[in-house]
């Protein structure tokens, strides 16, 4: 609402919007590219990350270009993940929606205010460099603190372009295009494997702080910021695609960016508190690291080993559930912006749905094939300990593959919020999360052997995952059904047309349905259905039980080199994805597991109603 200063401009540029008659495109459709650029994106950072394991290993250089990369690196997750993304995108749907010139005036000064914080953002970090570094690895001393400050001056100016791409991806977002977004990632991991491939290919390698010289620090870490810039400049030619040119203004007072702003700043404090939370991971796992290489201990067991695993376990939320959620975002703003509360947990509950037998598999395949995974990621390099540093991630991505699918729906319930323009909730929410991790994380470091602590961080993160995504979906439920209508009443006999959801939602047009059950208790209204998706979850688990068990007998016959590795790989997933299609039927969660298959093009007919009305899971 703007001020009484509000100009005679503004006034105008906020009145009643033509409506658009362009239907937006469909959720199915938008996921699919979505999933497909971010697979693209993250097989190719697989890549880099191997390269750059090769390069810098994960000793003491790992760990000092690992925790000043990691800075800018996070900011971006939280960034994309849960802050602009989701705070943005509901605003400028609601100013396209309203604004006569479709939020255009809005949108610039927006993109300019944010803009402006990102520079002083970026500009006070790179000043305050070394006091980051203590901050969050307070056990580097000598060489590898002043590496790890070197590193630092060079990667904290990504902030500012993380932050650009965010803020541009969300303008196209907003205008359902979604594909830019994901797909100009693979720049960056192009001109970083460029990068760090060409150090490689000098001749040069370290594993030691020591080994690492000032040229070779400027060479990676400007190739590592200069990777972020594409990444951001590849977003113009797609704005200019979808009409929208960029002009600044300055104009703020008046403007309406008081909700944005306000939500924003939940969102920073979410950040901050997220930060605080990463801040003692990376100090516990640094000093483990330190205290495991010096005791002899073999294999990293310090950060750069946590962050490897992460970033394995964190590809199927990025490559399934962030895109199927991102593009259902916009839907769900509209629909918070009509008063259909409801709709929202449908539209949810739906995505949790059509992506479970995806994520549920892919947890199975990380916890049963977790060796094989590691080496063929980050088994590569010519230097001794190759193979003990796998075996480490290996360790690591068994205990984050157990919370991947409560990890996976968290994410999704969140942005429930997001869509109602409410980032408070979500703060607070996170706060339960991330005090619950890092508290865990120091009781594990305090009380595990040396050579477990950071595994036991690992646990952590699964116990706080689990812990959050209960909070959080009976949260959300009470909020939608609180502000939802009631529910309607099926006639008797009939089926109600709320409890039918499609469950394919990269498909269009497919017929698969789902059992969402009788509205009752403390749900109605909601759209949720949590039992009934914990009940699923646990069925598509032992489905691919006899898989998983005969997956991790049969890749232990390959051997433990890379190629062996990578033929278990291969074997063990045909036997888990054999075991779901066999047995999801019989335990009846063959609905949810159709769209999986039709994605891996395998005939797999859809479950037919039961009599009465009843449905599959």
């Amino acid at each position: 609402m703007p001020s009484p200063r509000a100009s005679e401009e503004q006034k105008q540029e906020q009145g009643a919007a033509k409506p658009d008659a362009k239907p937006a495109a469909s959720t199915g459709r938008n996921g699919l590219i979505m999933a497909l650029g971010s697979l693209a994106s993250r097989a190719l950072g697989f890549v880099r990350s191997a390269v750059i394991v090769a390069a810098l290993a994960t000793g003491t250089a790992g760990d000092a270009f690992n925790v000043a990369n990691s800075l800018p690196n996070i900011v971006y997750m939280m960034l994309l993940g849960g802050v602009l993304a989701s705070v943005f995108v509901p605003e400028l749907v609601h100013a396209m929606q309203t604004h006569k010139d479709g939020g255009q005036a809005y949108t610039d000064r927006l993109l300019t205010l944010c803009g402006v914080i990102l520079v002083v953002l970026t500009v006070g970090a790179w000043l305050l460099a070394p006091q980051i570094v203590d901050f969050y690895a307070p056990k580097f001393s000598g060489v590898q603190r002043e590496l790890a400050i070197t590193f630092a001056r060079y990667c904290l100016p990504q902030i500012l372009f993380y932050g650009v791409f965010t803020l541009l991806g969300q303008v196209l977002n907003a205008r359902d295009r979604f594909g830019a977004m994901m797909w100009t990632p693979v720049l960056n991991n192009v001109v970083a494997i460029g990068v760090f491939g060409g150090y490689l290919a000098m001749g040069h390698h370290a594993y030691r702080a020591e080994e690492v010289s000032s040229g070779d620090a400027m060479l990676l870490g400007i190739g590592s910021t200069l990777g972020i810039v594409v990444q951001a400049a590849a977003l113009l030619p797609s704005l200019r695609k979808a009409g929208f040119t960029y002009r600044p203004r300055f104009d703020w007072r008046g403007a309406g960016l008081t909700r944005p702003l306000r939500a924003a700043g939940w969102a920073l404090a979410l950040v901050v508190a997220t930060q605080l939370s990463f801040a003692v991971i990376t100090s516990l796992s640094s000093g483990a690291g330190t205290a495991a290489d010096h005791a002899g201990i073999p294999g990293g067991r310090g950060f750069s080993a946590y962050n490897n695993a992460y970033a394995l376990f964190v590809v199927p939320q990025g490559v399934i559930t962030v895109s199927l959620v991102t593009a259902l975002l916009p839907g769900m703003a509209r629909a918070a912006t009509a008063g259909d509360y409801r709709k929202i947990g449908e539209d949810l509950s739906g995505v949790l749905r059509s992506s479970a037998a995806m994520v549920v598999t892919a947890a199975v395949l990380f916890f049963a094939l977790a060796p094989q995974i590691a080496m063929a990621a980050y088994g590569y390099g010519a230097r001794a300990g190759v193979h003990d540093d796998a075996m480490v991630i290996a360790s690591l991505l068994m205990a984050f593959a157990i919370g991947m699918p409560a990890f996976c729906a968290q994410y999704g319930l969140a942005r429930g919020f997001y869509a109602m323009g409410d980032a408070r909730t979500p703060f607070w929410l996170t706060l339960i999360s991330t005090g619950t991790n890092a508290a865990l994380c120091w009781v594990a470091y305090q009380v595990l052997p040396l050579q477990d602590k950071v595994i036991g961080m690992a646990v952590a993160h699964t116990v706080a995952a689990t812990l959050s995504v209960v909070v959080t979906g009976v949260a959300l439920g009470r909020r939608l059904a609180k502000g939802a209508p009631p529910a309607p009443k099926a006639e008797a006999g009939a089926v109600d047309s709320t409890m039918v959801l499609r469950t394919d939602a990269f498909a269009p047009g497919a017929n698969a349905t789902v059992d969402l059950g009788t509205r009752r208790g403390a749900r109605r209204g909601s759209g949720l259905e949590g039992f009934r998706l914990v009940t699923l979850h646990l069925g598509l688990i032992l489905a691919c039980l006899p898989g998983a068990l005969a997956a991790h007998w049969l890749a232990g016959q390959f051997g433990e080199g890379l190629f062996g590795s990578l033929a278990g790989l291969a074997a063990g997933s045909l036997a888990v994805l054999l075991s779901l299609f066999v047995l999801a039927r019989p335990l009846g969660v063959g609905a949810s597991v159709a769209p999986f298959a039709r994605k891996l093009r395998i005939p797999y007919p859809t479950p037919a109603p039961a009599a009465g009305g009843k449905h599959r899971r």
